[in-house]
């Protein structure tokens, strides 16, 4: 079922991993650690600092730290991949159709069964949650 644990999980924005001591809020997929927020917080609310990021990132990054960064994306694209595999698997635990899940996304009802069942099939085998 849906991982909510954000243990081994690493921030979208900056890569470091969480720990008790950074944490994170998240949504679809996507993490953000604390220090990131107050960071993007104080970017977003100073005219001056907001003018300084109209270009993206990357455009100031010198050759090395791109490469640096690419395991990290990679790292994210993952993170990201596993969130999608466990938001169908909640969506068939509901018994939505392979057909509707299929529709949503642009492909076939086989073709997301096939990209997904797996995940689904190992999720209906785990002990539902106790309260």
């Amino acid at each position: 079922m849906l991982k909510l644990d954000p243990s081994g999980k690493i921030c979208s924005f900056c890569g470091r991993d969480w720990s008790p001591d950074n944490r994170f809020a998240g949504g679809m997929g996507a993490m953000i650690c604390v220090s990131c927020i107050d960071e993007y917080h104080a970017i977003m609310h100073s005219p001056r600092r907001s003018a300084a990021i109209a270009r993206p990132p990357w455009d100031l990054m010198p050759d090395q730290e791109l490469l640096e960064v690419l395991p990290k994306i990679v790292v994210t694209s993952e993170q990201v991949n596993g969130f999608l595999h466990d938001w169908v698997a909640v969506i068939r635990a509901r018994k939505i159709s392979w057909a509707e899940i299929g529709s949503v996304l642009g492909v076939s009802r086989q073709a997301a069964w096939e990209r997904f069942r797996r995940t689904v099939e190992v999720a209906a085998e785990e002990p539902a949650p106790t309260r």
